[in-house]
């Protein structure tokens, strides 16, 4: 059975250094949600990459929900990031690493 997982990769625009606490409190409390629903599967801010704000990996249905979600995140959606999304086919276990 084929296992995926899609990442999010947030990526801040020239706008970003306009985000305010109210900004991060509404991304934080989008976080919870998707966390509290079974959709995190982890969530992390990147150092040392220029440009890049920080990833969601989520476990949905399917690319499109995890796309929903991603238009959804408060930094996207009001205009201080933009986002790349992409499917990871998990190799584990389960699937001897897709071997």
């Amino acid at each position: 059975m084929e296992k995926w997982l899609y990442v999010m990769m947030i990526e801040k625009n020239k706008s970003f250094n306009k985000v305010t606490k109210a900004v991060i409190e509404r991304h934080v409390a989008n976080i919870k949600d998707l966390d509290d629903k079974g959709y995190l599967e982890l969530c992390g801010v990147f150092k040392g990459w220029p440009g890049v704000a920080g990833m969601y990996i989520l476990k949905t249905e399917n690319y499109e929900q995890a796309e929903e979600f991603c238009k959804a995140e408060p930094l996207v959606a009001e205009g201080y990031a933009t986002y790349k999304l992409k499917a990871l086919q998990v190799a584990d276990k389960e699937n001897n690493y897709l071997l």
